[in-house]
This record gives C-alpha cells, sequence and structure tokens, in this order.
C-alpha cells in the first residue's frame, strides 16, 4: 500500500484562498452583529432598571448589584458557579504598600554582589588614603621618579650652563685673537 493510505497525504491539495471581497463582507457582517448586540445590551439594561425599581427596595438591590459586579461568562461557566479552593485570587498592592509591608529579601547572589561593592569602595578609600600596601609602592616609586627628574632637570640646567659659559669664553677668545 502506498504511503499515506487510498486518498493521499495533505500536501498534494489544491489551496483555496478568501477573496478580498468575502474578507469586507464577513468584517460589515461582525461590525453588524456587534452593533446590533450592544443595541440589545442597552435595551435589555433599562429593561432590567426597570424591573429592579419595580421590586421592593431591600430584596431587590442585593440581586441587580451582584449581576453588575461579575464578569459577562460565556457557555457552561455561566451556568455553574464553582469556587476552587486551590484558586488564590490576585489583589493588586499599590507600590508604598509593597515596600512598607515587608522588607525586600534579597538573594545570595545579589548579598554578594552588594558586599562585593562595598569592599571595592572601602579598598579605595584607603587606597587614596594611601594606606594600603599597594598605595605605599606607588608613592614611593612616584618618590623615586621625581627624584631622578630633579636630578636630570639639575644636570640639563648645569649642561646648559657650562655650553653657555664654553661659548663665551669662545667668543672671548675669538674677539683678543682678532684685536
Amino acid at each position: 500500500m502506498p504511503k499515506g493510505g487510498k486518498k493521499g497525504g495533505h500536501k498534494g491539495r489544491m489551496r483555496t484562498y478568501t477573496s478580498p471581497e468575502e474578507i469586507d463582507a464577513q468584517m460589515k457582517a461582525e461590525k453588524e452583529r456587534k452593533r446590533q448586540e450592544q443595541e440589545q445590551e442597552e435595551v435589555g439594561g433599562a429593561a432590567q432598571n426597570d424591573v429592579a425599581e419595580e421590586k421592593l427596595p431591600g430584596s431587590g438591590s442585593d440581586d441587580s448589584d451582584d449581576e453588575g459586579s461579575q464578569k459577562r461568562r460565556g457557555g457552561v461557566e455561566g451556568l455553574i458557579e464553582i469556587e476552587n479552593p486551590n484558586r488564590v485570587a490576585q489583589k493588586s498592592k499599590k507600590v508604598a504598600q509593597i515596600e512598607l509591608d515587608e522588607p525586600k529579601q534579597l538573594s545570595r547572589r545579589e548579598r554578594e554582589e552588594i558586599e562585593k561593592q562595598k569592599a571595592k569602595e572601602r579598598y579605595m578609600k584607603m587606597h587614596l588614603a594611601g594606606k594600603t600596601d599597594q598605595a605605599k609602592a606607588d608613592l614611593a616609586r612616584l618618590a623615586i621618579i621625581k627624584k631622578q627628574r630633579e636630578e636630570a632637570a639639575k644636570k640639563k640646567e648645569e649642561e646648559k650652563k657650562a655650553k653657555e659659559a664654553a661659548a663665551a669664553a669662545a667668543k672671548g677668545v675669538n674677539s683678543l685673537s682678532l684685536k
């Protein structure tokens, strides 16, 4: 028997597409249906208000409030009232209430990250104050470099003075020899 049974596979069938005119007609029909439902709800709502006014004030107000507060349920859900004891209703809390109710519990990673940042800040303060070993080594190295630069500057100044003196002496010798 060939693969796919007697009738063949689904891939060889011809595809059908909905024409734009059919789509427009469907959308118009859907809009019309929704508009009619809204009109019926408005008329039905007014009729319910009239019926509620006719009832006794003590007995009728409770029923109409319950119907108005509940969502419109479709299918079997509207017919059967079921209370699930395991379902927890989500209550929306304001941000201020959440923060005040309980302090935020940090995860281990967050705690470690905060501790790491604080330790780094402490180290940087000590480093800037010159109390760490690395800071002391840096300051010693800077002092040595400063001395070397001062010595180099002095040596350069002395060489410059020696050149000037030699140049002045050479001019003096040249001027004496010309006379």
